[in-house]
């Protein structure tokens, strides 16, 4: 527990939380471009390159999409556990503490569904 009676304590975890966020993303999209410039290479090579070098940038997108999506899920039950220490005066009437928790979620399924795309495509 906090002890600190201080609505600031939630405030620093939810910040904590999105930048988590922001991370995840970050990556995911990383993976997206890694994929879809395999592809491009692939395209521009009129299939001269090696056997492999797309499927190669097919995985390791396909990785960092799966990392990120992870980092939303870890980061999602790390900030819950926090939240769970907080004492009521921490946390202001009518605040909604799991905007941050719902956001990670949604982005974590737009992850997987990314995930399938990549797969199906």
């Amino acid at each position: 527990m906090s002890y600190l009676d201080d609505p600031r304590v939630l405030f620093a975890a939810e910040r904590t939380l999105l930048a988590w966020n922001r991370t995840a993303i970050a990556i995911m999209a990383f993976g997206f471009v890694v994929e879809r410039f395999g592809l491009f290479l692939h395209i521009m090579a009129q299939h001269q390159t090696q056997i492999g070098h797309y499927d190669a940038a097919l995985v390791l997108g396909m990785s960092f999409i799966i990392v990120g999506v992870v980092l939303l899920l870890i980061s999602m039950r790390q900030y819950r556990l926090v939240i769970k220490t907080l004492s009521p005066a921490e946390i202001p009437t009518g605040y909604w503490i799991n905007m941050g928790v719902l956001t990670n979620l949604i982005m974590a399924i737009l992850g997987l569904a990314l995930l399938a795309y990549l797969a199906l495509v």
